[in-house]
Parts: C-alpha cells; sequence; structure tokens
C-alpha cells in the first residue's frame, strides 16, 4: 500500500495536478499509512508540514450533519421538525406558491429543494465566497426563491447544511461554532478544527487549479464541475462573516481522523451508536441519483460498488471538499480514508482522489 500510494503522491505533484498534501489511512483503527508532500506554500520555498490547518469546504458538513445528529440524540431537535418551526424568517414556497414542508430530514439528505447557484441575486453566498450579509438575511434571500422541488422528490446539492447551521445555532443558543464545540469537536479533542483560524502559520496556502496550480487571490474564481466557484480564502479570518455549515470551518487531518473514526465505531460516545447506523445508510429512498449511490445523513453511500464504479464495500460513505480534500469511511472493510490538499479542485473531484483511493483497495482485493 506504502509504494503505490507514495507513486500517487509523488505523480500528482511532479505532473503538477496538486500543490500539498496530506494522506492518512486507517485499518481497523491503526494508521495504516500517513504522508504529507509537496508545498505548504510553494513561492516561500516551504514543504508541506505535517497535520497542517487546512481550509475544510465541505468537509465541514459532516461535522455540522453530526452536530444535529448529536442534538437529535440529546431531544433538542426532531428529524421531522420543519425548519420554519425554528427559524421562521426561513419560509421559502414552490413554484406553484404552496407553503414547502421543509424539515430536518430535508436538510441533512439534500432533499429540500434548494440549490447551490442562485445567480437571480448574485449577492447570495454559498459560503465559499466573500459576504457583507449576515447568516439570516442571507438565507431569507435564498428562502425569498421558489424551491427548485418539493421536499423529499429529488436529490440536489445545496445549501440546505448553511440553513441546518442556522437551526443548530438557534436552537443551542450562540453561534454554530458554539453548537459544534459543545456536541462534537469539544468532546473529540478536535483542538485544531473550527470557524476561525488563530494560527495562519500553519495554515496551509490555497491554491487553484493550473499548470502548475497557481496561488488563490482573493476573490478567486476556479472552474468546477458544475460551472465556476468564487473562493475567499481571507474569509476563515474574519469574524464578521457568516459561519457556514456547510463550507465555513478549517481543520487538521488528524482532528478530521479522529471525526471520521468515531463515526466508524460507532459515533465516539458524541452519536448514538444506532443513530451513526441510521446516518450510514440509505435515507433518500429510491429518490434518484448517481449510479450505484444514495445518500445517508453525513454524505453519498455506495448502495451498489459496480454500478458506482468502487473498489469499496457496499455501505462505504463518502464526500470531499471543494479547496482539495476527499474521504471515504468503509465500515465492511474497517477502513477510513482521507486526502487532504491544499489545491481546488483536483484534490476533491480530480483523477488525484481517485487514484488515492484506488492504491488502497488494490492491496485489499
Amino acid at each position: 500500500m506504502t509504494s503505490r500510494i507514495d507513486a500517487v503522491m509523488d505523480a500528482a505533484i511532479a505532473n503538477q495536478k496538486i500543490a500539498g498534501a496530506e494522506v492518512i489511512v486507517t485499518r481497523h483503527g491503526d494508521i495504516a499509512y500517513q504522508r504529507s508532500a509537496g508545498w505548504f506554500d510553494r513561492e516561500a520555498d516551504r514543504p508541506m508540514i505535517d497535520n497542517a490547518i487546512y481550509r475544510l469546504a465541505s468537509l465541514t458538513k459532516p461535522i455540522v450533519g453530526a452536530t444535529a445528529l448529536a442534538m437529535v440524540d440529546k431531544g433538542m431537535i426532531g428529524l421531522e421538525d420543519q425548519v420554519s418551526r425554528h427559524i421562521p424568517w426561513f419560509a421559502p414556497r414552490l413554484k406553484d406558491g404552496r407553503e414547502a414542508e421543509v424539515t430536518i430530514h430535508h436538510l441533512l439528505t439534500h432533499t429540500a429543494g434548494l440549490a447551490y447557484s442562485y445567480p437571480q441575486d448574485p449577492t447570495i453566498s454559498t459560503g465559499l465566497g466573500p459576504t457583507e450579509l449576515d447568516l439570516e438575511e442571507n438565507f431569507a434571500r435564498v428562502a425569498r426563491h421558489p424551491l427548485d422541488y418539493e421536499p423529499g422528490t429529488a436529490w440536489q446539492y445545496s445549501v440546505a447544511i448553511d440553513v441546518l447551521g442556522a437551526v443548530l445555532a438557534q436552537i443551542h443558543g450562540g453561534t454554530l461554532d458554539d453548537a459544534v464545540k459543545t456536541h462534537i469537536t469539544g468532546p473529540l479533542g478536535m483542538a485544531g478544527t473550527g470557524f476561525f483560524v488563530a494560527d495562519a502559520k500553519r495554515l496551509a496556502k490555497p491554491y487553484a487549479d493550473g499548470m502548475p496550480p497557481v496561488p488563490m487571490s482573493d476573490p478567486q474564481t476556479v472552474q468546477g464541475d458544475n460551472g465556476p466557484l468564487v473562493f475567499s480564502p481571507s474569509r476563515i479570518f474574519s469574524k464578521s462573516a457568516f459561519q457556514s455549515g456547510g463550507a465555513g470551518m478549517a481543520g487538521t487531518p488528524a482532528d478530521m481522523l479522529r471525526f471520521f473514526e468515531a463515526m466508524r465505531t460507532g459515533g465516539g460516545g458524541v452519536v448514538r451508536q444506532e443513530t451513526v447506523a441510521r446516518a450510514f445508510s440509505n435515507q433518500i429512498g429510491n429518490v434518484e441519483r448517481d449510479p450505484g449511490q444514495r445518500f445517508g445523513y453525513l454524505g453519498a453511500i455506495v448502495d451498489d460498488p459496480v454500478a458506482a464504479n468502487s473498489p469499496s464495500a457496499e455501505g462505504a460513505i463518502q464526500w470531499g471538499g471543494v479547496y482539495g480534500h476527499s474521504w471515504l469511511v468503509d465500515p465492511a472493510n474497517g477502513l477510513c480514508i482521507l486526502s487532504m490538499s491544499n489545491t481546488a479542485v483536483e484534490g476533491c473531484t480530480g483523477r488525484y482522489p481517485k487514484d488515492i483511493i484506488a492504491a488502497v483497495y488494490a492491496d485489499l482485493i
């Protein structure tokens, strides 16, 4: 396994696909592979450091999702609660004008009818780019636009977890960061992960796709799989920017591994084992998704490995973060695969993370 993963990392760096990265693989809780490589800051001639801080982008989502599940376990919120019950300012309608019944379950599963782009209102922030709006005003503007479909009838990746974050902050009292620290990152000892970075010296310099990858400006537009993405790397230092439940955290590989291992082994004492089992199972029924995939409460579920073109076992759960990250938890094989990089979007949806996963499973097949 070591030589195969080394080769993938070395080739991606040499071929200028990514600037720097760290990969950690665990098997039944033991470290099977761990390495950092490439550049922490290429222009300053600084090699990647072990356990750097990275902007997490959508690696924020499973942490916020787990916070919601922990609060469900404690009776603070219900999966079938209507969102407008907790944040009355968020009451979107359907295209025919009817009131929409959006629940916490719909938000967790991205079946709420929301989108990840609102071109009709360019002031709306999706959590990555710069914004002058506070959380309530930003998502109240989202709620003024009709939903794309009736909740529960389709799946569409969206700002749903940002809205969920607003609900959690309201119920917990204080900020979303307070709720996350109380229910997840604090109990799990994830001291290097949060919505604000104080130690900039450990924060990996972000790069955008290019040959070679280019240092990000602020703002920086990068072509994503479904259109242009606008990044604001300085947002992680801003205490005035709203805390994005879908993209707003920064954290370390060690912290993220601790989180995913906690989920793999039944919740780590922060979420009940039966709740994690539910999160790791299909929660969208027969709603159409990518071939061989379903969706749970924390990410995509591999329902049919052959159809999904995945080397994992059935029941594996995976997702990524557009700043350059990918993760996979395979309970049947006792595996956690965490790939974090400072290069968007190659490190998330490019060839590199797929090759890392293939290198890990080559030893298991």
